[in-house]
């Protein structure tokens, strides 16, 4: 064997290795045959069908919940015959008769000629995260049943934002997902309610409360009156840096508003102080000294002159 030939050889090993020391389970389909040239060894921890019962992609079809299969197969063939990469959420049938959520990553090889001659891709368990977005949708029908909105700005209420700040903590510790919160207060709202009338500051409450929750973009963002003036934005899966950045694109929303505060000491439009606080969970960590956390940098920001973000430190 060549020196060259035996690198190779080792790198492939290597490769092979890391491949199969992932939880994402790795596979290749030849697309003549449509027979499977390579699955991990993951499979068989995750569904309990051994690695080499993978024969042929009616394998893969017939190993789905019937509810998916139809639509699941359809899709990934006709987008691989299109040599689009694509990817697909489905529930994989367990050698015991029950079913994984699976998320199905895949790549088109297309030959010299820019035919399709494989696919090759990547299967993840997502069980617990559709159990996490099964969970949020339950408590969004809460929010719907139970009326938990605020009753004057119709976003959600504190104890909505008590319910969701609970499933997110979670979901954040068991994953070691970062996760973020910002908490507002509008600056002077007391001065404002004197000058214009709480009937004014009723209608501002309003718009600040539509302007903000825009600013929850994704779909699992949260957004919440916290009370009183006190806005509060749950941000799952974010970094401090992308916290920031959310939390001054608010401020810039507001101030773009020009709402007019004359009673305002800082400005002559209204504007709102803001505290941040991130963190990845562990179980040594407790939620509510998390939020205490938040309201303290918003504190800090009260006292720096407020019409600003504090971080946490």
């Amino acid at each position: 064997m060549t020196e060259a030939a035996s690198s190779m050889e080792k790198d492939s090993a290597v490769y092979k290795t890391l491949l199969e020391s992932t939880k994402a389970i790795p596979w290749k389909i030849d697309w003549k045959s449509m027979a499977f040239e390579y699955i991990g060894p993951q499979i068989e921890e995750l569904l309990g069908w051994s690695q080499d019962s993978w024969k042929s992609v009616e394998d893969w079809a017939t190993r789905m919940h019937p509810e998916d299969q139809s639509w699941v197969v359809d899709f990934c063939v006709a987008q691989s015959q299109s040599g689009i990469d694509h990817e697909a959420d489905y529930r994989a049938l367990t050698s015991d008769g029950g079913y994984v959520w699976i998320r199905d990553v895949v790549h088109v090889v297309r030959d010299e000629a820019g035919e399709v001659e494989a696919l090759v891709g990547f299967m993840f368990d997502i069980s617990e995260r559709k159990k996490t977005e099964e969970k949020l949708a339950r408590l969004q029908k809460e929010l719907e049943e139970l009326s938990f909105k605020d009753g004057l700005t119709g976003v959600a209420n504190r104890r909505m934002f008590d319910s969701i700040m609970q499933v997110e903590w979670t979901n954040a510790r068991r994953n070691a997902q970062p996760l973020s919160i910002i908490m507002f207060d509008i600056d002077y709202f007391k001065q404002y309610n004197d000058l214009y009338g709480h009937l004014q500051g009723d209608e501002c409450l309003k718009q600040i409360a539509r302007l903000l929750e825009s600013a929850a973009a994704r779909s699992r963002d949260f957004f919440a009156r916290y009370g009183g003036e006190e806005f509060v934005m749950v941000l799952p899966e974010t970094d401090a840096h992308s916290a920031a950045t959310v939390a001054e694109r608010c401020r810039k929303l507001i101030f773009k508003e020009q709402i007019s505060h004359e009673a305002s000491p800082v400005s002559q439009v209204l504007t709102v102080s803001m505290g941040t606080a991130t963190l990845v969970p562990s179980a040594e960590d407790k939620l509510m000294d998390f939020i205490e956390s938040a309201d303290r940098q918003l504190y800090r920001a009260k006292e720096s002159g407020r019409n600003c973000v504090v971080h946490t430190a």
